[in-house]
Order: C-alpha cells, then structure tokens, then sequence
C-alpha cells in the first residue's frame, strides 16, 4: 500500500459500511493521463481498471455509466438499451455538482445524488476490478459484484472499442 493513509471519502465510507472487502491502490494522478497511466502505474490490465462516467439523459436526468478504461461507451447503444432518446457525457462542472467528485476522482459509491448505475456486462465477468475510490490518484481493487450489490447497478451490453 505504499504507507499512504486510505483517505475517508465518501467512497471509501460507503464500502467500510457495507463490510465491502478492498485493497487500496495509489498511484501519481496526471491531468488527462486516464485509466492507461492508472493501469501502467499499478502493473494491471487496463480493461480491469473501470472508469466512472457521468452522463445525463435528453430529459437531463444524470445517470452513471462504469466501463473498461480500455473501452468507451456507445451512447446510442446505452439509450437504447434502457429506454431513452439520447444520452451525453456531462460537463465536468455538471458531473461534479451530481456526483460530488472532481473528474478524475469520480467514484460510483458515495455520491452526492443517487443515480442510476450502468455497468457494462463485460466488466462484472472480471475476477476483480480497480474503480476510484473517491480522489485522484486513488483506485480500489473490489470484486465486480459490489457494485451490483451496493449501487444496484444494470448490467448492459454498450462497449466500444477505443
């Protein structure tokens, strides 16, 4: 764990409260480095290291949407998939004032509003998964089910390749 102090975000809260078993992974957070530098500096697979997305629907109501790192989401097929005509990323300032989180820092527990959680199917096969845990520079290795289990998240079929 490198000797650094697991920090208390809302995240990390959250799954202490749930007893919700994690390892803590840090690393150096670089501005627009995404998950590859998250994934090169803790010597995993990028596909195992999920990002948290922020997005909103045409009626702007803000959903989560956790995919690959080495991966992005199809919004067509993730409007289609749960039903509605469109759905954008939100702009930084807007993810941040739903979630709680700076881009970057997003994670999908402890957020400020509830929203909807979508995970894409794929991710939830994986043995365990590396997500924020709430800052930059912060993952946390959990297996895939708690994110069904704490967030009640839907499983859809959305990836892209890069």
């Amino acid at each position: 764990m490198s000797g650094e102090r697991v920090p208390s975000t809302p995240a990390v809260l959250q799954l202490r409260a749930a007893k919700v078993d994690f390892t803590p992974h840090f690393y150096t957070y670089e501005e627009k480095g995404g998950t590859a530098v998250s994934a090169r500096a803790l010597g995993v697979d990028e596909h195992a290291v999920v990002k948290t997305l922020v997005m909103a629907d045409d009626k702007g109501v803000p959903l989560i949407v956790l995919m690959h790192g080495d991966r992005k989401v199809s919004t067509k097929a993730l409007a289609r998939a749960i039903g509605v005509k469109a759905v954008e990323p939100c702009a930084p300032e807007v993810a941040r004032r739903h979630s709680g989180y700076r881009v970057g820092g997003t994670s999908p527990f402890g957020t400020r509003k509830t929203m909807p959680v979508y995970v894409e199917r794929s991710v939830l096969d994986l043995p365990a998964i590396y997500i924020n845990g709430g800052s930059r520079g912060f993952l946390v290795r959990i297996a895939p089910d708690a994110v069904v289990r704490l967030l009640g998240a839907h499983a859809v079929a959305v990836a892209m390749a890069q």
